[in-house]
């Protein structure tokens, strides 16, 4: 098993708690792992991407080549198009929220930044705000997107729970219940959709 992922967003949408997640699914199937971070200027509302690399041999490097990606994951529409060029062309897919984080003043009408990411081959866009609302908080959005991608992370959904068990079992019961909701209604969502 091998594969490359590239997660994005906002500053603040808990991109480093998916890449976590992520990680610590990956950890508990025994697979390798590889990540690199580029935090920008969060309080400002800047860029966050993660590059994370799993396998079932060695990573030579944290980092993914151009064109190399299996899977981009995006709490915010405009930054995952930031990332295309590193998605793999052939076998490569885009998972996103629709909803955007308007943090510039010339932010592009949303229609023309969904419509460029429904150009591609593979993709899964969700109204992530809206399904975690109806999950109990609209603060699981960046899960309820992590749900959407686990028909394309080979790891096991119970791997992906556990995780969120290990990370959120501080916060109290509600908050692991709430993010085991969000995760499971953006897989169903995806899982409708392909």
């Amino acid at each position: 098993m091998k594969k490359d992922i590239i997660i994005s967003g906002v500053g603040g949408q808990g991109i480093l708690t998916i890449a976590t997640t992520i990680g610590t699914a990956a950890l508990i199937e025994g697979l390798q792992l590889k990540q690199s971070e580029v935090h920008g200027m969060s309080q400002r509302g800047g860029d966050v991407q993660s590059h994370l690399r799993l396998s079932s041999n060695d990573i030579a490097s944290d980092l993914i080549p151009e064109g190399k990606a299996d899977l981009i994951i995006s709490v915010e529409p405009l930054e995952s198009l930031r990332y295309v060029n590193m998605l793999n062309k052939e076998t490569g897919w885009l998972i996103s929220s629709m909803n955007p984080f308007k943090n510039i003043g010339d932010y592009p009408e949303l229609e023309n930044v969904l419509n460029e990411i429904w150009k591609l081959p593979r993709y899964v866009t969700i109204d992530a705000n809206r399904v975690a609302k109806d999950q109990g908080s609209i603060k699981a959005a960046n899960i309820v997107v992590l749900g959407a991608a686990i028909p394309f992370l080979d790891l096991k959904y119970e791997s992906l729970k556990k995780a969120l068990e290990v990370m959120f079992s501080k916060k109290g019961q509600d908050m692991v219940t709430l993010n085991h909701k969000a995760l499971r209604a953006g897989k169903e969502y995806a899982e409708e959709r392909t």
